[in-house]
């Protein structure tokens, strides 16, 4: 999940604490090369294993886009779903947003907030800490938003138009989450004749993920990786579609076929 983000910690170096700007609990904050920790005393003894986890999915995305993050950025493990309320209300400037209880992480160019993963049992619906790959796959979906938002125009996603689909669906689809389950449930309402029409909506509905997903893949075996690289700069689906020389109805009626193989 890609979220707006507006830059509200100073980058230093080192092991040591900070004020909180959202908790009454300060941060330790601990720097590893290319990224920081900032996390509570609560999760002092998960760092080990969070570093693992994060590990893997930087490895994976700099294999998967052969290439390095540009620049260092956060990773702010949050110990309960208040201290990322208050971290999210700050950032966008909305007092009185409250987060839905799916939602346990956001990655935009230069911050990765989550909700402690081992937490996420009691303070989320659908997310386990226990079911270690998916537990992997949604920290390196993250990592994905952290990559393409330190190459795009709008490092926060906020200047995005049209392409909701394409931020999710690449995050989705690199990190490994267009899993079987999803894929057959795509292809089910292909031949239901039960997708949108415009790749707009595609970024909604239950199979939004399975949708955007699909189309990444698409456009990735399709166009080849080259090419879908040189995309992660575009913030309007005008820019995509004259990128890739084709029409939305092209992109569509391409994807379908690729999909029903």
């Amino acid at each position: 999940m890609s979220l707006r983000y507006v830059p509200g910690l100073l980058l230093l170096a080192g092991l040591f604490v900070v004020a909180s700007q959202a908790q009454d609990h300060p941060w330790i904050v601990e720097k590893h090369e290319g990224y920081r920790f900032l996390y509570t005393s609560r999760d002092q003894g998960n760092l080990k294993e969070y570093n693992v986890m994060v590990e893997r999915g930087i490895a994976s995305m700099t294999t998967f886009f052969d290439s390095p993050y540009q620049q260092k950025f956060d990773i702010v493990v949050h110990p309960n779903r208040h201290s990322l309320d208050s971290t999210w209300q700050k950032d966008w400037g909305m007092s009185e947003f409250r987060s839905e209880c799916w939602m346990v992480a956001s990655g935009v160019a230069l911050k990765l907030d989550m909700i402690s993963p081992k937490r996420w049992g009691q303070e989320a619906c659908e997310h386990r800490y226990e079911e270690v790959d998916n537990t992997q796959r949604l920290i390196t979906h993250e990592l994905v938003h952290v990559y393409h938002g330190q190459r795009n125009a709008s490092p926060d996603f906020s200047g995005v138009e049209g392409l909701d689909w394409f931020v999710e669906g690449l995050a989705t689809y690199a990190s490994g989450q267009c899993d079987s389950v999803r894929m057959t449930a795509v292809k089910k309402a292909i031949r239901s004749n039960n997708t949108p029409a415009t790749l707009d909506a595609f970024w909604k509905g239950d199979l939004k993920y399975g949708l955007s997903g699909s189309v990444v893949m698409y456009l990735d075996q399709h166009y080849g990786r080259v090419e879908l690289k040189k995309l992660l700069p575009l913030t309007k689906k005008a820019e995509l579609l004259a990128a890739l020389k084709t029409t939305e109805l092209e992109l569509l009626e391409g994807w379908k076929k690729f999909m029903s193989n």
